[in-house]
């Protein structure tokens, strides 16, 4: 096992699917990384799958249909083990050929796109997986290094014009519309990009959680290229 991201005190480092799903968080560990090296041509397979939208989902039978060389389908065979690794385990993972996500234009103050560093809250005892295959990696941050937006004076001023309604109900108000899940980098943050093909397992914000969620942003893509995106 590369040792790569071992110095980090937020990652923790498995080997296997098994370790990476039934090892606790604990203290600073909220993100877990299962490191692999993989063979296999991935861009072969972005190549030959047909982008529809700017997000288009990819089935097992979409990557089944394609015809590919020996190391693209080494690379298939990667990605359909891990959909029925994940599917076994109980999640629904999604394998995403992916151009841009939408950007949030609404406000000039706060944005809360998925470009920007956030958290993901569920109402249920989960976590958040995801491999990039090819393209732009995903980033994480210490949450130590991270403040959130709402607790900007500025930002919270504004939040306040826009709510226009009792102050007591303000804080209802932030978490209603998702504000309070999103956070900008402290002067000295220093990001941690996730790479390609390992497997991460990202804490989530929920009512059983022992340790914070896991701060993290998607990557501005590279240009021209597509990503390959594996998330649930």
């Amino acid at each position: 096992m590369n040792d790569i991201f071992s110095d980090n005190s937020q990652i923790g480092m498995v080997s296997t699917f098994s370790e990476l799903v039934n090892t606790h968080f604990q203290g600073d560990i909220n993100a877990m990384c299962w490191y692999r090296n993989l063979e296999g041509d991935f861009e072969e397979i972005v190549s030959k799958l047909t982008l529809e939208e700017n997000i288009t989902e990819v089935s097992a039978e979409d990557l089944l249909a394609l015809h590919l060389s020996e190391k693209g389908n080494v690379a298939r065979e990667i990605i359909l083990n891990d959909l029925q690794l994940l599917t076994d385990f109980g999640a629904s993972p999604s394998l995403n050929l992916l151009k841009n996500y939408e950007r949030d234009v609404e406000f000039d103050f706060i944005s809360t796109d998925v470009y920007s560093y956030h958290v993901d809250r569920s109402p249920i005892g989960t976590d958040t997986f995801l491999c990039t295959y090819f393209g732009a990696a995903s980033d994480i941050l210490p949450n130590n290094q991270a403040m959130q937006k709402i607790e900007v004076p500025e930002i919270r001023e504004k939040l306040k014009e826009l709510h226009d309604g009792p102050e007591e109900e303000f804080e209802t108000f932030l978490k209603d519309c998702f504000f309070d899940l999103h956070y900008q980098p402290k002067p000295d943050a220093t990001p941690t990009n996730l790479g390609i093909g390992h497997l991460w397992r990202l804490a989530v914000d929920h009512p059983t959680q022992q340790v914070l969620p896991c701060v993290h942003r998607a990557p501005v893509e590279n240009e021209g290229e597509y990503r390959l995106l594996l998330i649930c």
